[in-house]
Parts: structure tokens; sequence; C-alpha cells
């Protein structure tokens, strides 16, 4: 039994396979998004079309979505967050990280992706990257000449900041 490629831990022919190949319809937007990323691993590239909302289809590159599928290695989702997106929900937000490589160099794609249900069928409708977040300290500032902290003695440049 080969395990989804989105991380479910169930076969990919119970998972997210019937919906890519439209034996069944997404009952969620976490399903769909599951669903999408299962297509990029798989090489099934034509679901990334259907399942993208009618108004948003402006602009496809199908040769670009193609390429990128084929040329990466699809190596595991992480959903962070979902907001709405449920069976009685108009629409629905879902974080995720993709983890993928390309020509040996691995990439993390960090996006907010919103989804709308039209005539009970859901659709990707547009996805944000995710900035990183900044670092906040929470100590105080060490300086260069400061004590080291670890009360060595000596300034924190010959000591613990070298």
């Amino acid at each position: 039994m080969n395990n989804c490629p989105c991380g479910s831990d169930i076969a990919y022919t119970d998972c997210c396979e019937p919906i890519i190949k439209g034996e069944k319809q997404s009952e969620t937007a976490e399903q769909l998004m599951r669903a999408r990323y299962s297509a990029y691993a798989a090489k099934e590239t034509d679901f990334l079309l259907e399942s993208l909302h009618p108004d948003h289809r402006d602009g496809y590159d199908e040769e670009q979505t193609k390429e990128w599928a084929a040329d990466s290695t699809w190596e595991g989702l992480e959903i962070l967050a979902t907001e709405n997106g449920g069976k009685k929900d108009a629409n629905g937000t879902v974080e995720f990280i993709a983890d993928y490589t390309v020509k040996g160099e691995q990439h993390k794609h960090h996006e907010l992706a919103t989804f709308l249900k039209q005539d009970d069928v859901w659709y990707f409708s547009d996805g944000a990257a995710v900035p990183p977040k900044q670092v906040v300290r929470t100590g105080p500032k060490i300086g260069r000449n400061d004590p080291c902290p670890c009360n060595s003695g000596k300034k924190y440049k010959k000591c613990c900041g070298r």
C-alpha cells in the first residue's frame, strides 16, 4: 500500500486519487488542498486547472505548471492552520508548507491559500506567500565588549562570542 503524498497515512487510492480522478468531490477546503498537493506529486496537473476557481483561470500557465511538477520531487505537506472551509462553509483558508526539491536544491513553499465553494464544489481561489516571522530577542543584547554571560570574566568577543 502506497501512502498518499498529502501525508494523511491513508493509501493514495483511498485518499486523494478519487478526488483527482473526479470520482468524488472534496468535502472541505483542506481536503482540496491535500488533493492539489498530491496532484503535483503524482504529476496529475490537469486536476490543478480543474480545481482552480473559474474566475481565476485567466493567466494560468499549463505548460509551466507541468514543467514545475515534473522537475520537482515533492517531499511533504504540512498543514499549519485552517479557517472555515468545512462542509457547510462557502469559503475557507488553509495555511501550509510544501517541501520539494528542484535540481538538488531543497525548497519550502509557505502559503496561505483561499478556497471558495460554488455549486457545492470547492475550488482553489488564490494564494499568498507567508513571509518568515521576524525573530524577536527575548533577552538583553550582549555587546562584543560586554562581559561574557557565562561568567568567565572575559569579554564576550573573546569567549562565547567567537
